[in-house]
C-alpha cells in the first residue's frame, strides 16, 4: 500500500464544518491521506483564552469525525496569523497538499486578505484547495 498523502488544512472557525469534513473524507476515498488540521489562535469573544479553547474544541470535534473515517489526524493552534500560522507549520512538516478552508465571502476576513491566494502563490507546484463552509455549518459557539 502506498503511504499516505500528507495534507496540511488551515482553518479555524469552519475546521468541522460539513464542507470540510466531506471534502476530506472524499479527497481520503480516493487515496489514503494523513491529515495535520491546524487552527490559528484568533481572540473569539465568547474565549476567554484568546480563541484557543474554541478552536480546540472545534479541531476535536473534527478529529473524530475524520478519525471514524479511517483518516489519521494531527491537530495544533498556531499562531493568531493565519499566514503566520501556516508558514511556520509548513516548514516544520512535510506535506504534499494544502487545503484551506473559510468561512462564505460575506462574513470570512480570510478571504478579505485573499489568504488562499497568497497561501497558493507562496507555494507553487503544490496542490492547493479551498473549501467555503456555508454559514448553515459552522458552530457560531
Amino acid at each position: 500500500m502506498d503511504a499516505a498523502t500528507r495534507v496540511l488544512v488551515l482553518a479555524n472557525r469552519t475546521a468541522d464544518s460539513r464542507e470540510l469534513l466531506q471534502q476530506l473524507l472524499a479527497r481520503h476515498g480516493r487515496s489514503p491521506i494523513a491529515v495535520t488540521l491546524l487552527a490559528p489562535a484568533v481572540w473569539e469573544i465568547q474565549d476567554p483564552h484568546g480563541g484557543s479553547e474554541s478552536a480546540w474544541r472545534r479541531l476535536r470535534a473534527a478529529q473524530k469525525r475524520l478519525q471514524d473515517g479511517g483518516i489519521e489526524v494531527w491537530c495544533m493552534i498556531g499562531d493568531p496569523d493565519p499566514m503566520t500560522a501556516f508558514e511556520r507549520e509548513w516548514k516544520r512538516g512535510c506535506y504534499d497538499e494544502i487545503i484551506v478552508s473559510t468561512l462564505p465571502s460575506h462574513l470570512s476576513k480570510w478571504l478579505r486578505t485573499d489568504l488562499p491566494h497568497r497561501i497558493a502563490n507562496a507555494f507553487p507546484g503544490v496542490p492547493m484547495t479551498h473549501v467555503t463552509a456555508s454559514g448553515a455549518s459552522v458552530d457560531a459557539g
